[in-house]
């Protein structure tokens, strides 16, 4: 099973995740999984549509914010409205974490939910160091 690093209460990350983990997440209580992952980039990936089908059919939403290199505004905003949506636990996954951890700490930083230290000390306790998405 992938590593599900949680980030807070309400949202964690993982490296890419199997289909078989998405059983799992569903009854680790998550509610919606974020794909991150573009589609090909790596030929052994599912694919969203197969992601979305396995997610749904363990009851999860699904939601596809494909993020090549660091995330645009739009996506950021798309990724902090789906899980303010979300109605509980969400999972958002890329290929190594650090695409779903950076989108979801932008959009909280820009929505002041949370200030740059308090989102950097929360990536290094889920394994991943935000200072570079932050620059003083």
């Amino acid at each position: 099973m992938t590593d599900f690093r949680r980030v807070t209460d309400d949202f964690s990350v993982a490296p890419q995740i199997s289909l078989e983990d998405l059983p799992a997440a569903a009854a680790q209580g998550f509610k919606l999984v974020i794909n991150n992952r573009p589609d090909g980039e790596d030929p052994t990936q599912p694919t969203s549509a197969e992601v979305e089908a396995a997610a749904r059919a363990a009851g999860l939403d699904y939601v596809h914010i494909p993020v090549r290199g660091g995330p645009t505004a739009d996506q950021v905003e798309a990724n902090y409205r789906a899980i303010e949506a979300a109605g509980g636990p969400v999972l958002a996954f890329c290929r190594s974490g650090t695409r779903s951890i950076v989108t979801w700490s932008l959009g909280q930083f820009q929505a002041d939910e949370r200030g740059r230290d308090e989102l950097i000390e929360l990536g290094a306790k889920a394994g991943y160091d935000l200072a570079g998405a932050f620059p003083r």
